[in-house]
């Protein structure tokens, strides 16, 4: 059985990759390793992971100086020609500062960090980073931000929609998505999106944190068990 070479990229700042590669290899028995921010290649790997926490402290914007990092060279280039990527919290704010997603994320409008649970719907299970989900099916994961209010205009955000690339929406507990179920102000109540090519994935909420029921949820799991099976099969 192939096992997946998976890498975690590791800024000044990024305080989550440490759960992330628990995630991977405790849990899930992967082959992942850490990538220092400096490093000019990302050598030999299937997915590559931007992680949460602070980067670079937020200066500027959330993400803005990361993706100037040596090792984003690489990674776009590694995105570009059909990699996996992976953005989360952090890592997506990254991801749309090195314009690899579309978009922007900003102040939660209430102007205050949120740190707590959330339920998610999956829109769309026809992805290397979803496939294990069903599509509608309301997961549970934690949210941690400042800044993960998502805007796009509103051609970006019709595009995303008839394109299927929203992947998770905020929603309450039986699936229903409207403002009550919006943490952060974000349009359209959109948590997660992927590039049109189907291989780059950004999302605000924190599977790492959410992979085992002891931590109040596994459902995080769903996310990288999809990627690990989906390189396994197509590889």
């Amino acid at each position: 059985m192939v096992n997946p070479k998976l890498g975690i990229v590791v800024f000044p700042g990024s305080n989550c990759d440490v759960d992330c590669y628990y995630a991977l290899k405790s849990v899930l028995k992967a082959d992942v390793r850490f990538i220092w921010h400096q490093e000019p290649v990302i050598g030999d790997l299937d997915c590559v992971i931007l992680p949460g926490g602070f980067s670079y402290g937020d200066y500027l914007r959330c993400g803005s100086i990361a993706r100037f990092s040596p090792v984003m060279d690489d990674v776009i280039k590694f995105a570009e020609s059909g990699g996996l990527v992976l953005g989360i919290c952090n890592g997506f704010q990254t991801l749309t500062e090195a314009h690899l997603l579309p978009g922007a994320l900003i102040r939660n409008r209430g102007l205050k960090f949120i740190c707590e649970f959330i339920h998610l719907r999956v829109e769309n299970n026809k992805t290397p980073f979803t496939m294990n989900f069903e599509n509608g099916q309301v997961i549970k994961l934690v949210i941690k931000h400042n800044e993960g209010n998502y805007q796009a205009n509103d051609s970006v955000i019709s595009e995303l929609k008839s394109s299927d690339q929203v992947l998770l929406r905020y929603c309450d507990e039986d699936g229903n998505t409207g403002d009550g179920a919006n943490p952060n102000g974000a349009k359209d109540n959109i948590a997660g999106i992927i590039n049109k090519n189907g291989n780059i994935f950004g999302l605000m909420p924190h599977p790492e944190n959410c992979c085992e029921a002891v931590l109040g949820s596994g459902d995080g799991m769903g996310i990288f068990s999809s990627i690990i099976d989906y390189i396994r099969e197509n590889r």
